[in-house]
Protein backbone atom coordinates (compact mmCIF):
# COMPACT_ATOMS: atom_id res chain seq x y z
CA UNK A 1 0.00 0.00 0.00
CA UNK A 2 2.92 2.54 0.55
CA UNK A 3 4.35 2.00 -2.58
CA UNK A 4 0.96 2.55 -4.32
CA UNK A 5 0.38 5.65 -2.29
CA UNK A 6 4.40 7.04 -2.91
CA UNK A 7 3.65 6.53 -6.56
CA UNK A 8 0.56 8.72 -6.55
CA UNK A 9 0.50 10.62 -3.29
CA UNK A 10 -3.26 11.89 -4.60
CA UNK A 11 -4.72 8.56 -5.35
CA UNK A 12 -7.99 7.78 -4.13
CA UNK A 13 -8.44 4.49 -1.33
CA UNK A 14 -10.74 3.13 -4.25
CA UNK A 15 -8.06 2.99 -6.13
CA UNK A 16 -5.46 1.55 -3.73
CA UNK A 17 -8.09 -1.25 -2.88
CA UNK A 18 -8.59 -2.22 -6.24
CA UNK A 19 -4.59 -2.07 -6.86
CA UNK A 20 -4.17 -3.91 -3.52
CA UNK A 21 -6.62 -6.12 -3.97
CA UNK A 22 -8.71 -5.57 -0.75
CA UNK A 23 -11.44 -4.15 0.24
CA UNK A 24 -11.71 -0.32 0.33
CA UNK A 25 -12.82 -0.75 3.82
CA UNK A 26 -9.75 -2.91 4.89
CA UNK A 27 -7.39 -0.04 2.49
CA UNK A 28 -9.15 2.88 4.73
CA UNK A 29 -8.35 0.51 8.41
CA UNK A 30 -4.61 0.17 7.26
CA UNK A 31 -4.40 3.79 6.24
CA UNK A 32 -5.64 4.81 9.86
CA UNK A 33 -3.11 2.28 11.03
CA UNK A 34 -0.06 3.62 9.41
CA UNK A 35 -1.28 7.56 9.88
CA UNK A 36 -1.49 6.56 13.47
CA UNK A 37 1.81 4.74 13.78
CA UNK A 38 3.65 8.07 12.21
CA UNK A 39 4.37 6.22 8.32
CA UNK A 40 1.98 8.94 6.30
CA UNK A 41 0.18 11.57 6.58
CA UNK A 42 -2.86 12.46 5.31
CA UNK A 43 -3.42 16.09 4.20
CA UNK A 44 -6.36 18.14 2.87
CA UNK A 45 -6.17 19.34 -0.78
CA UNK A 46 -9.83 20.18 -1.71
CA UNK A 47 -12.27 17.64 -1.92
CA UNK A 48 -9.63 14.96 -1.67
CA UNK A 49 -6.80 13.58 0.42
CA UNK A 50 -3.29 13.48 -0.52
CA UNK A 51 -1.07 11.41 1.52
CA UNK A 52 2.26 12.08 2.05
CA UNK A 53 4.96 9.42 3.30
CA UNK A 54 6.72 10.26 7.07
CA UNK A 55 10.40 11.09 5.43
CA UNK A 56 11.92 9.55 8.89
CA UNK A 57 9.79 6.35 9.67
CA UNK A 58 11.83 3.55 9.93
CA UNK A 59 10.85 -0.52 9.89
CA UNK A 60 9.46 -1.27 13.66
CA UNK A 61 10.80 -5.07 12.90
CA UNK A 62 13.75 -5.96 14.85
CA UNK A 63 15.61 -7.18 11.70
CA UNK A 64 15.19 -3.92 10.08
CA UNK A 65 15.02 -1.81 13.19
CA UNK A 66 16.79 1.53 12.19
CA UNK A 67 16.04 1.44 8.37
CA UNK A 68 14.08 4.28 6.94
CA UNK A 69 11.08 3.70 5.09
CA UNK A 70 11.90 5.69 2.34
CA UNK A 71 14.81 3.93 1.08
CA UNK A 72 12.57 1.04 0.07
CA UNK A 73 10.23 3.24 -1.42
CA UNK A 74 12.70 4.69 -3.62
CA UNK A 75 14.21 1.52 -4.51
CA UNK A 76 10.46 0.22 -5.01
CA UNK A 77 8.94 3.33 -7.02
CA UNK A 78 12.40 4.03 -9.00
CA UNK A 79 12.60 7.73 -7.62
CA UNK A 80 15.95 8.67 -6.05
CA UNK A 81 15.90 8.97 -2.09
CA UNK A 82 17.10 12.04 -1.16
CA UNK A 83 20.93 12.79 -0.15
CA UNK A 84 19.88 13.29 3.12
CA UNK A 85 18.18 10.14 3.51
CA UNK A 86 21.26 8.23 2.78
CA UNK A 87 24.76 8.02 5.14
CA UNK A 88 26.98 10.23 4.07
CA UNK A 89 29.73 7.67 4.23
CA UNK A 90 27.90 5.59 1.68
CA UNK A 91 27.68 7.39 -1.63
CA UNK A 92 24.52 7.49 -3.83
CA UNK A 93 25.07 4.68 -6.58
CA UNK A 94 24.74 5.83 -9.83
Amino acid sequence: MLVTIARDPAVRLRDVAATCGLTERTVQTIVTDLEADGYLQRVRDGRRNRYEISAGAVFRHPAEAGVQVAGLLALLTGAPAAPDRLPSEHPRPE
